[in-house]
């Protein structure tokens, strides 16, 4: 790819630019690049399914989709949820926009780095975000213990909780989560972002969608687009008790989703025993992926339980120069992270991907890292390159003031004590390791726990059927 295509990176502010913008700038044959940026599923839909698309394709974009309440009711009836308890969105980003109009009244909490709309769109509405900042020393595990100190001590009116979080992949296991939401029972509000928890299987009923229709300030959001692998037909649902789901739902337009959408959700029921194939792929692909990433040397490659690993270049190695030149010179696309809040350009988000794929990606990363020569090498002199801090002055200070604890001497009566559950990050075990983390070998989440995190595929039906598809309570 040429040049040029790098410069469409300088003028995002939280997110990548579009594949369709990298696209048309990079010129050539019109392909874009081996994409390691977007976290979407690469074996959904199947091929027969696209082809199904396709041929109806004209009349699907010819006319006007049903009203959002018909596409959620199919909706509910295969997931097996009651429809007064879901709002559709055209993506996740449309119910995180609504869900700050309407009950964020003063302040969030969210910890950092995460997915940029939980710290922009309150910002955007001059609300007072509070982010508390995931330390690297602890592989970026969330204590949740720490954060409802923190948030008793800031004040915060709603809590937020990414399960897996993005971009590090970090999970909470159910009954700490179920802990936490009964300890912060007074909040306004306690959003679950489940986005990513379809990919995980560190235990068989993850989800508290349960918990959410029951409780009266708890709503778990939940994408779409990336389990089923269409970004780019933005839709996302949201589980909450029938009140606030209803205020949420009165909000949006009738024809929020798109006549795609529709088509997609009526054509899943007889697609179930695919789907549960296609998680379980990528299941395998994070625990190969993760093997062949960690034995670059100095490379960590953090544990996670999405369809993304979290990685930290080695020392002296600069993110943004990684990144651009992965995809001008091997037409592979990375996410460098140092836009992220709470995180810096050393770290890079890297997509689950085939075998095949991540052959390609380690051989760029070899040469762009391991070059003969100084000047073949992404490992630039001191103050050469985009670098980063962890994202803002704030952040920075709050971590140099507590000594990474993120909490200036708060201790609070009463605080719900819950184990972090994340284990600790993995380092490559060849080359020179950066002082303070534990080698672990290179191991994954489930490797940690003894396990392939593998299961069976059931020959059909929706993946755990007759309840929620595979990661809910």
């Amino acid at each position: 790819m040429t040049g040029n295509v790098t410069s469409l990176f300088r003028g995002t502010a939280a997110h990548s630019p579009s594949m369709a913008a990298l696209t048309r700038e990079g010129g050539g044959d019109g392909a874009g690049p081996v994409d390691f940026c977007i976290p979407c599923n690469p074996y959904f839909p199947t091929p027969a399914m696209f082809e199904e698309m396709a041929a109806r394709l004209r009349e699907i974009v010819t006319y006007y989709p049903s009203g959002a309440d018909t596409i959620t009711a199919e909706l509910c009836g295969l997931l097996q949820l009651p429809p007064q308890c879901v709002a559709m969105g055209n993506g996740s980003t449309e119910l995180i926009t609504w869900i700050d109009h309407l009950l964020v009244r003063e302040s969030l909490a969210v910890p950092v780095p995460t997915f940029g709309r939980w710290t922009d769109q309150p910002m955007e509405t001059g609300k007072r975000v509070d982010m508390f900042p995931l330390q690297e020393s602890g592989g970026f595990a969330l204590d949740l213990a720490q954060y409802a100190e923190f948030l008793r001590a800031r004040g915060s009116r709603v809590a937020v909780v990414c399960n897996p979080n993005n971009p590090d992949g970090g999970y909470l296991h159910r009954h700490a989560v179920v802990r936490f939401l009964d300890a912060m029972a007074d909040l306004d509000l306690v959003v679950v972002d489940e986005s990513f928890l379809e990919f995980a299987d560190a235990e068989a009923e993850p989800s508290v969608v349960r918990e959410a229709m029951l409780r009266p300030n708890v709503i778990v959001l939940r994408s779409l687009g990336k389990n089923f692998g269409l970004h780019g037909i933005r839709f996302g649902y949201l589980v909450a008790n029938p009140a606030l789901a209803g205020r949420v739902r009165a909000m949006l337009p009738k024809w929020n989703l798109n006549s795609l959408a529709e088509y997609v959700v009526f054509m899943l029921r007889e697609h179930g025993a695919e789907y549960a194939r296609s998680l379980l792929q990528v299941r395998r692909d994070r625990l190969e992926m993760g093997d062949r990433l960690s034995a670059l040397p100095g490379l960590t490659v953090y544990p996670s339980q999405g369809n993304f690993l979290f990685v930290r270049l080695p020392v002296g190695a600069e993110g943004t120069v990684v990144r651009d030149r992965l995809l001008t010179e091997h037409r592979v696309l990375v996410r460098e992270c140092g836009n992220k809040i709470g995180s810096s350009s050393r770290f890079l988000r890297l997509v689950v991907r085939p075998q095949v794929d991540v052959r390609r990606l380690v051989s760029g990363l070899e040469q762009v890292l391991y070059g003969a020569a100084r000047r073949e090498a992404a490992v630039p002199e001191r103050a050469v390159g985009n670098g980063y801090s962890s994202g803002t002055a704030a952040v920075d200070r709050l971590v140099s003031e507590t000594n990474g604890a993120g909490v200036r001497g708060v201790s609070v009566p009463g605080a719900v004590s819950v184990p972090a559950s994340a284990p600790a990050p993995v380092v490559a075990s060849v080359g020179v390791t950066p002082p303070g983390v534990p080698a672990r070998g290179g191991l994954t989440a489930a490797q940690v726990r003894g396990t392939d995190g593998v299961g069976t595929a059931p020959a059909a039906g929706w993946p755990g059927a007759p309840g929620w598809p595979v990661a809910a309570g």
